[in-house]
């Protein structure tokens, strides 16, 4: 009998994708469900954005792309870099790819060999640890807690540092937490990644615009380490363009070289009308995403003092993206009828089918003591979520 590869055995389903799927057919059955799993923005993508999109049409881009992405998109990006991050980088070491989960995977493909070590610290996007796994190499996972915001302090990062770690990956604004480095933590990593000059790190900064306290801080910043730093972003959650499908790095040139080789296998260029709507994005002021990050924090606001209310749900302030990861460990070995729950898994379980709502366990996050819910839904529905949370919770005894 003909089976699949060990490649993709050694890969887990990703725990919102398979969430969303449950949340659509029960749906389908009928049911109300509040989707609060998937991290999606509930707007739409401006007008001035598909303008430039259906201009993109009407002036026959509809052939294929370089590899790299259109020089008028490369410049955009590195013009954004620029203005936004004070990143001073070249036409040849920027790269735009089908959203930023392949600028990932096209960096941990070209640098990670099997048995190499890639630092994760937790929790951490769902996608980082399979993508390690895609490439070979082994997670090396950093645990946190939500007594420190769920970040990681320069000790821990120079102990978890072996001869074999390659290199490391974190977001800042944090999907699942929310939580962000600060310009003063940020330094105090690089003054351990310089001592490690082989040492690659991927920063991503796809929720840099959804900032509620201030300026985003990126890594690259540090001229020490600027040459080890890949910073990834993209469109998806700032503009409203999940759907688009389009992220771009700036690296160090030989690694962009790598990416471009590595892409040019797998996908080739990026869709040629989501390119030429992206130019539009990248070159408007970044004021025009102030209303949605000011939406989300009102949001995240009303969230937080409605979980503040329910007893045996322990929260920290996220300063940035649009979720929150309450520990709920306290419900673990509580039970309703015949439902008890045992962990973070069995209680978003309880929740989508007591509760009509969908949330994700922390465990596909690395935290088996949390579970990330999404506040990018309308007010309405967060307000009718967070009354069927706290009455399926009430329940546990």
């Amino acid at each position: 009998m003909t089976q699949v590869s060990e490649r993709l055995n050694r890969l887990s389903e990703s725990a919102t994708l398979a969430m969303a799927r449950k949340t659509r057919e029960l749906k389908a059955e009928g049911k109300n469900i509040i989707g609060l799993s998937l991290g999606e923005p509930d707007f739409n993508t401006p007008d001035f954005i598909k303008d430039a999109a259906k201009e993109g049409i009407d002036q026959n881009y509809t052939s294929y792309t370089p590899v790299e992405g259109y020089a008028d998109l490369k410049e955009a990006v590195i013009n954004k870099f620029k203005r936004d991050n004070g990143l001073v980088y070249g036409m040849d070491q920027i790269v735009v790819s089908t959203g930023a989960k392949q600028s990932i995977a096209n960096v941990m493909l070209s640098l990670v060999n099997p048995g190499d070590e890639v630092i994760v610290p937790a929790p951490y996007w769902v996608t980082y640890e399979e993508i390690v796994k895609l490439a070979e190499g082994t997670p090396v996972v950093i645990e946190t807690s939500i007594d420190n915001d769920f970040k990681i302090t320069a000790k821990e990062l120079e102990e978890a540092i072996t001869p074999k770690t390659k290199l490391m990956i974190f977001s800042s604004p944090c999907n699942p937490t929310g939580s962000l480095y600060s310009k003063e933590e940020l330094r105090a990593l690089a003054d351990v990644i310089v001592k490690h000059p082989d040492l690659i790190v991927i920063s991503d900064e796809i929720y840099e615009h959804i900032n509620f306290v201030g300026k985003h801080q990126s890594l690259a910043q540090f001229n020490d380490v600027f040459d080890q730093v890949v910073t990834v972003n993209g469109l998806s959650k700032a503009f409203a363009m999940t759907g688009w499908r389009l992220g771009y790095i700036g690296a160090p040139s030989w690694i962009a070289k790598a990416c471009i080789k590595m892409q040019g296998q797998v996908t080739s260029g990026t869709c040629s009308i989501a390119q030429r709507a992206a130019i539009a994005a990248l070159n408007a002021d970044p004021s025009v995403t102030h209303e949605m990050r000011d939406a989300f924090k009102r949001r995240r606001d009303f969230v937080l003092t409605e979980l503040n209310k329910m007893e045996g749900v322990n929260i920290n302030v996220p300063e940035g993206a649009f979720y929150v990861f309450p520990d709920v460990s306290s419900f673990f070995g509580k039970s309703n009828g015949d439902t008890k729950i045992q962990n973070a898994d069995d209680l978003t379980m309880y929740l989508l089918m007591e509760a009509e709502v969908a949330t994700v366990t922390g465990n596909a996050f690395g935290n088996k003591n949390c579970i990330r819910i999404s506040y990018a839904a309308s007010d309405e529905e967060l307000k009718e979520a967070m009354q069927r949370i706290d009455k399926a919770l009430s329940k546990l005894k």
